[in-house]
């Protein structure tokens, strides 16, 4: 499956932006496009990340390498590299990535959850580009 143009040019519009939440925790956004592989084969890399203001990471969809699935020995590892950690300790779990449009509202969505739970709400207060 072939990413649509206009979906490529929504995730690479996101690289390198920073949001910041007045709380101090920030959403940062790193895509680019690589060589199509088993591992990327929509050649392009992204990392989705939420952080506490202390720095540390509390989420992040990412496909930087691949993780084992969860399910036992007979469960087939998948050759795609698409996984989030859903919590700072989280090693990752696969994520089947669908589409560009699916992957920013599971990101979001995630993002948002996380924030509720520590008492933040989901305000962008400013975001720029490093």
């Amino acid at each position: 499956m072939e990413l649509p143009e206009y979906a490529l040019e929504l995730l690479l519009a996101y690289d390198g932006r920073v949001h910041y939440f007045a709380s101090g925790h920030t959403l940062r956004f790193e895509v680019r496009l690589i060589e199509k592989s088993a591992r990327t084969p929509y050649g392009i890399a992204y990392s989705l990340t939420l952080h506490a203001p202390s720095g540390t990471r509390l989420l992040g969809f990412d496909n930087a390498h691949p993780v084992p699935n969860r399910g036992g020995r007979y469960v087939k590892t998948k050759l795609e590299a698409d996984h989030w950690h859903r919590t700072a300790d989280d090693q990752g779990r696969p994520y089947d990535f669908v589409s560009v449009e699916k992957l920013l509202e599971d990101f979001f969505q995630e993002a948002g959850r996380i924030l509720s739970e520590q008492g933040v709400a989901f305000e962008i207060v400013s975001d720029q580009e490093e």
